[in-house]
């Protein structure tokens, strides 16, 4: 059985914790507070340290990294297609259905959506409403509503 190593990190939207092994990152998720906050992060989390770090000085548009999340088949799926939406960009969830190969699947893909367990580097974030809408998110929508602004000032009028 592999080791998995644990981290936490400080960012403008809050503490995140990140958790992986040698198969890659499984998880990246907001927590109330760090529970060793002067925690020394584990040299196969630094990549992944430093590409967050990256994103949110806005030197990072794309994520290079080895990546492990369990979920199932179909989530998987989900999640992979959200990792081709261009940073700066957005999609319907009707439109994630139709490129998963279901429109009726909305509800299913929307679900996969909040299970996403890495955040940003998967980014579901980019998915709103059909009517441009905000919609749920996991992280909470102010936290959607800063990373979209992050990735293009320009359509904070357009989308919000």
């Amino acid at each position: 059985m592999l080791k998995k190593e644990t981290t936490h990190l400080k960012t403008p939207l809050g503490i995140i914790k990140i958790s992986g092994d040698e198969e890659g990152v499984s998880e990246i998720k907001i927590v109330e507070k760090s529970l060793n906050a002067s925690e020394e992060t584990p040299h196969l989390l630094l990549p992944v340290v430093q590409q967050i770090k990256a994103y949110f000085e806005g030197n990072l548009k794309e994520f290079n990294l080895k990546l492990n999340p369990s979920g199932t088949v179909f989530q998987k799926k989900v999640w992979k297609l959200l990792g081709d939406i261009p940073f700066g960009s957005t999609i319907s969830y009707l439109e994630l259905s139709k490129r998963i190969g279901d429109v009726k699947a909305v509800r299913a893909v929307a679900a996969a959506n909040g299970k996403n367990p890495l955040w940003i580097v998967i980014p579901c974030h980019r998915v709103i409403g059909s009517n441009g809408s905000l919609t749920g998110y996991a992280g909470g929508l102010h936290r959607k509503k800063w990373l979209l602004e992050h990735e293009n000032p320009s359509a904070q009028q357009s989308l919000f």
